[in-house]
C-alpha cells in the first residue's frame, strides 16, 4: 500500500497493555521494534475490564497480519494468558512492576500458565520491555535473513559496549592502583 511517497506497512507486532499507566514502562518495546524496521501497533485492552474485546483482538490478530503479540500488565496480569488462550500466535508477557508486591504478583501471574497455553515471559521493568521486543524480532527473523543480520549487528553492538565498559573500568582501576602505590 502506498500513500504518496511513503509506504504504509501493516503491523506485524502488537503490544497490548492493560492500562495506559503501563505505557511509561513499555514504550521502549515499541521503539525497539520500530528501530528494526518492523511496524508495531499499541493498544490498551484489559483482560478484566474488556475481556470480550481482548478475545476478539486475539482471534482476529493473525488475519490482520500480526505475527507476534506482546502483552504488558500489572497486578493480576492475566492479559497475556487471555490473549494466548484465544490465538495460536506467539505471546510474550511483560509483567509490570506495581502494587504491594512490587511486581512479583505480575510476574507470577504471567509466567504460571497451564500446559498447552504458553506465554513467553520476560523480566519486570524496562529491561523486560526491551527483551520482549528483541524476542519478537528474533521470532520474525527465523525466516528473514535481512532481519537476522540486523539482530547480529545489534548483538555485536552490545558486545562492543561491554568491551568499552571493561576498558574504562580497567583504566580506572589501574589509575587507582597507581595513586595508592605513591
Amino acid at each position: 500500500m502506498k500513500k504518496g511517497r511513503t509506504s504504509v506497512q501493516r503491523p506485524e507486532v502488537a503490544l497490548l497493555m492493560g492500562s495506559d499507566s503501563d505505557w511509561q514502562t513499555i514504550e521502549k518495546a515499541v521503539s525497539t521494534v520500530r528501530e528494526f524496521g518492523i511496524e508495531c501497533e499499541a493498544r490498551v485492552i484489559s483482560a478484566h475490564r474488556t475481556p470480550r474485546e481482548a478475545a476478539r483482538y486475539a482471534e482476529s490478530a493473525a488475519e490482520r497480519g500480526i505475527k507476534v503479540i506482546m502483552a504488558a500488565a500489572g497486578g493480576a496480569a492475566h492479559l497475556a494468558g487471555v490473549l494466548a488462550a484465544h490465538c495460536t500466535l506467539p505471546v510474550i508477557g511483560i509483567p509490570i512492576k506495581s502494587g504491594a508486591l512490587d511486581g512479583m504478583d505480575s510476574l507470577l501471574s504471567t509466567v504460571q500458565m497451564p500446559a498447552g497455553v504458553p506465554v513467553a515471559t520476560v523480566t519486570l521493568g524496562s529491561a523486560g520491555a526491551v527483551n520482549a521486543a528483541i524476542l519478537a524480532i528474533q521470532i520474525l527473523a527465523v525466516d528473514r535473513p535481512a532481519l537476522a543480520a540486523k539482530l547480529a549487528r545489534h548483538k555485536r553492538t552490545l558486545k562492543s559496549k561491554v568491551a568499552e565498559s571493561d576498558a574504562h573500568v580497567r583504566r580506572a582501576a589501574a589509575k587507582m592502583r597507581r595513586q595508592h602505590d605513591r
